[in-house]
């Protein structure tokens, strides 16, 4: 290991790539997903690998992890071709991969897992106190606070994890480091964070490849991308060539204005189905709300100023303990999903992994969770109604039977939407609706929730991205720190919108 001051990594020789990817081809089952691919990371770069789901994005990081070895084409590190049948390999030459599912213990410690199966030895026995004096070090040098090299690993957050495995990486050297989403969960103090440390290992020369479907970390972060699409290269080039129409184009095949689909032909605004008078609990105070059948209305803030707080109120996961709730002009009292779902609430959760699928579980099951949860004689309606709906959404799978932990994030959201679609809801609370899922799948998620408000029903959309919440909403309530900041129609403006969730509003 290198001295835990981490000294610059001395840039590879001028014109050649620290990681140079020739013509790699893999299949699975007989069926090629990786056509030929090149790729050159340079070293000090950090590089954006973009496409939608299934653009084979996840198997060419895996290739380069020695996860997966490819049927063809080579590899090249600082010229010299290599082979990695295992990921230790890959690691040993200085190629760690940071994937969105964390490799760590949460039971173990801080520094037990930077050294996991490398732990200094002092005597025949594994030194603890250099082992946590180099993380520390590590660490430090990154300029993080708040974590203790002997804290255990679960009980940090999802931010303080990624700094983990970031200083794991450290410990082995890396010259190579692949980041495969590495905002999903992330708050957005938290995303500031990341883009401090993404910086600093570009700063040591270390290259970083950074897999993302949020363009603007792409334009913000690096300096060039690859795109690909159905396991082909379609281009790579500077950032700075490209406008975000432009990326969306090469990725998807049309321009992000496609993306937000206008009003369906038809659609009218009735009567109010959603009411809150005077909203609040310890995290809100005084919420006023109301959204009308075949509206979107959109609830913008910043991390933490209420928005999902207000959904997990509305459907009693946390209720209000003030104030009322009017569902289509009846007085509810939701104390729980159960009662929510009886009175006609659905909600999408933000962690769809965590609170919205059973991942171990079928497409079947999921999709029918939440109707055999409050009707468990309606087993076999709901079991008729699944396939329909799933049709409809297009969600592509090897069948009903398939669990849902191998769909892509794209398709697992489909069939959390399904899960409430078929339990015909009045109101539809949307969290983050399009987090982690690619462009293509975005734009049918925003399409549905069209077709959503043409039947009438009253859509309350959360969301973090600006430019989602203006394409899509009618109005946009904009919270700051548990209380309702302002109100603004349909087409306002980002910087408008930022004012009142900063609290500067004018």
């Amino acid at each position: 290991m290198t001295s835990p001051a981490l000294a610059p990594t001395p840039p590879t020789a001028q014109g050649t790539p620290l990681l140079r990817v020739r013509g790699v081809v893999k299949s699975f089952l007989g069926v090629e997903v990786l056509h030929g691919v090149d790729l050159d990371v340079r070293a000090g770069e950090v590089h954006a690998l973009v496409g939608e789901n299934g653009a084979g994005k996840s198997t060419l990081m895996k290739v380069l992890a020695g996860v997966h070895q490819p049927d063809a084409g080579t590899v090249e590190l600082d010229g010299q071709p290599v082979e990695f049948a295992h990921p230790l390999q890959a690691q040993a030459a200085g190629v760690a991969t940071v994937f969105q599912e964390f490799n760590l213990l949460p039971e173990r410690s801080v520094a037990e897992n930077v050294f996991l199966g490398r732990e200094p030895r002092r005597r025949g026995l594994v030194d603890a106190d250099r082992m946590n004096r180099d993380t520390a070090a590590l660490i430090e040098s990154l300029g993080v606070t708040g974590i203790s090299p002997r804290s255990r690993v679960g009980s940090l957050s999802v931010a303080q994890q990624q700094v983990v495995e970031i200083v794991k990486a450290l410990s082995l050297d890396a010259r190579l480091i692949s980041m495969d989403e590495p905002t999903a969960a992330l708050s957005d103090a938290e995303v500031a964070l990341l883009y401090r440390l993404v910086r600093q290992l570009s700063a040591r020369g270390i290259a970083v490849l950074y897999v993302s479907h949020r363009l603007r970390e792409i334009f913000d972060l690096c300096e060039r991308v690859t795109v690909l699409k159905d396991g082909a290269l379609v281009r790579t080039c500077p950032t700075a060539e490209l406008t975000t129409d432009a990326l969306v184009r090469l990725m998807v095949g049309r321009s992000i204005s496609a993306l937000f689909p206008d009003k369906v032909a038809g659609t009218e605004t009735g009567d109010v189905r959603l009411r809150v008078r005077g909203g609040g609990n310890l995290q809100l105070d005084g919420i006023d709300l109301e959204v009308r059948g075949g509206e979107i209305v959109a609830l913008a803030g910043l991390q933490g100023s209420g928005r999902t707080e207000i959904a997990q109120a509305v459907f009693g996961i946390e209720p209000f303990t003030r104030g009322h709730v009017e569902v289509d002009g009846r007085t509810v009292r939701l104390t729980g999903a159960r009662a929510a779902v009886r009175a006609g609430v659905a909600l999408v959760s933000e962690d769809r992994k965590g609170h919205g699928l059973a991942l171990r579980q079928s497409v079947l099951d999921n999709a029918r969770a939440a109707l055999d949860a409050v009707r468990p004689r309606s087993s076999a309606r709901g079991a008729r109604q699944v396939p329909g709906v799933l049709t409809s959404l297009e969600l592509s799978s090897r069948g009903l039977g398939q669990q849902v932990r191998y769909l892509s994030g794209g398709n697992q959201q489909k069939v959390v939407l399904a899960k409430w679609l078929v339990t015909d809801p009045a109101v539809m609370l949307l969290d983050e609706p399009t987090r982690g899922i690619d462009v293509g799948a975005k734009s049918a998620v925003y399409q549905l929730m069209r077709d959503l408000a043409a039947r009438g029903v009253a859509i309350l959309l959360i969301s973090s991205e600006l430019p989602e919440l203006i394409g899509m909403a009618d109005r946009v309530v904009v919270l700051h720190d548990g209380r309702v900041a302002g109100e603004l129609p349909a087409g306002s403006d980002e910087e408008t919108i930022m004012s009142l969730a900063t609290g500067h509003a004018r």
